[in-house]
């Protein structure tokens, strides 16, 4: 008699028997790929894209995986034929936390939230959140001391919290930012294993690390569902994300959101809307600390066009290098460094096939450090990011939000946000890095700097 899993291998093997596979590394071990991609993933990914170049195929246990690395594929797979590309593994798994909000549903549905939820991010609602950037930012740098060693990532964390809470949901959270960012980091920690077949079964084992996950989503829920229930309660229109999505009502009349809905929506954007700010401001206050000519520029830059004052809405379409700085800092430490699709159906790339089934892997990490399109591409250079430069170059060369029908929804309130921070900091303080050691990446769901980025403050 045939196991299941015995016709689920044989399904796989007929559906590829004939197809022309991409090449792509391959071992001499049962699992060596995994093993490898599990270990160090960035590596993995970098020398496998510098061996076979655009495309390339591989095996993660039994699972067929394509690196795509390609401008012009990266576009039609996320653009154009999006249809037939679905969330992979690693996102689905996202669901234990994030539920079905916009990060992880699929169709319909997430086409209706997505249209509940883009009121609050047109430009206009953008601009009005200006102002709470910089008072959260003034804030943090008003609380800083000269000499004070402090850790950016941390402090990054701490402040995109606040903003991102104060902005959509109108609540104050920097007293819980602690508790609130161990619970996210207990989460995010979960997706170490993304690519690994076996994590469907080992998330429901009783293990420590599981334990450590339920509490930290209670304890993220705790938050969640208090911001939500104080504003039912209150009746009250904040002109916020919160309240938009409280009183829509869809226009196919399918009525509004349940607080279980609302509560996916707001712990995706809680999670999503500081969690990768943070990160790639993190990144830049390290890299400005190791190029000292660029930093110079920037201060000029602010000094001129700020002359001393607080940052506004008004400004920032004058702080071009500041921008600059910002987008080169994604470049070189994209917040989202991997996305994953799973191929719906049979899909052709040049003369090679995607199998149905696939998992299909769009790096950003890999394409933003292609030495076609970023010559010396571990160096930090803003003056990439000229309207010049940029239009020399193919669209999905830099992709830090993603892409097509599900580009991410915040992305202008994260240009804003980057921008005025990096203003308002920077008009007070440099940062010098206590530690001759470069950070270690952390490739989570987002790429952090392990165990943060120790800074000293010291006053321009």
């Amino acid at each position: 008699m045939v196991s299941a899993a015995d016709k689920a291998r044989m399904a796989r093997e007929a559906s590829v028997r004939g197809v022309n596979l991409p090449p792509g590394p391959k071992s001499s071990t049962p699992g060596g790929q995994l093993v490898a991609m599990t270990r160090d993933p960035l590596k993995f990914l970098m020398k496998t894209a510098a061996e076979y170049g655009q495309i390339a195929h591989f095996m993660l246990g039994p699972q067929h995986t394509v690196l795509v690395n390609d401008p012009e594929h990266i576009e039609a797979i996320l653009v154009a034929h999006d249809w037939n590309f679905v969330k992979g593994r690693g996102l689905k798994r996202a669901r234990r936390i994030l539920g079905r909000g916009l990060l992880t549903s699929e169709g319909n549905f997430h086409r209706r939230q997505r249209r509940l939820a883009q009121p609050a991010f047109h430009k206009q609602r953008i601009a009005g959140y200006a102002a709470i950037m910089t008072e959260y930012s003034a804030r943090t740098r008003d609380r800083w001391r000269e000499g004070q060693t402090i850790d950016i990532a941390q402090e990054m964390m701490r402040l995109t919290l606040g903003v991102v809470a104060k902005a959509l949901f109108d609540a104050d959270v920097e007293a819980e930012a602690a508790e609130i960012g161990q619970a996210l980091t207990d989460v995010l920690e979960m997706f170490e294993t993304f690519s690994s077949p076996l994590t469907d079964v080992l998330d429901k084992l009783p293990t420590p690390g599981n334990r450590r996950i339920a509490r930290a989503r209670q304890r993220l829920d705790d938050t969640i569902y208090r911001i939500i229930e104080a504003r039912r309660e209150s009746g009250q229109d904040h002109g916020d994300l919160l309240s938009m999505l409280l009183m829509a009502q869809d226009e196919e009349g399918s009525g509004g959101m349940s607080d279980d809905q609302l509560r996916d929506e707001l712990m995706t954007l809680f999670l999503a809307g500081h969690e990768t700010t943070a990160n790639a401001l993190a990144w830049t206050w390290y890299l400005l600390s190791q190029n000292p000519e660029a930093e110079a520029t920037l201060h000029s830059e602010l000094d001129r066009v700020l002359g001393g004052r607080i940052p506004s809405v008004d400004d920032v379409a004058g702080l071009e290098y500041t921008e600059r700085v910002f987008t080169e800092s994604m470049r070189c430490y994209p917040p989202v460094w991997v996305m994953g699709r799973r191929a719906v159906g049979s899909y052709k790339v040049g003369e090679y096939t995607i199998p149905a089934g696939s998992i299909v892997l769009l790096s950003q990490y890999v394409m933003h450090h292609n030495e076609q399109y970023y010559p010396e591409p571990f160096k930090f250079d803003p003056d990439r990011w000229t309207a010049d430069a940029r239009a020399k170059r193919p669209k999905y060369s830099y992709f830090p939000f993603g892409g097509g029908p599900r580009l991410c929804i915040g992305e202008q309130f994260a240009w804003m946000e980057g921008i005025l921070i990096i203003a308002t900091l920077a008009q007070r303080w440099k940062l010098r890095t206590v530690s001759s050691q470069p950070p270690q990446l952390q490739p989570l769901i987002t790429l952090r700097p392990r165990n943060g980025i120790r800074m000293t403050a010291e006053s321009r």
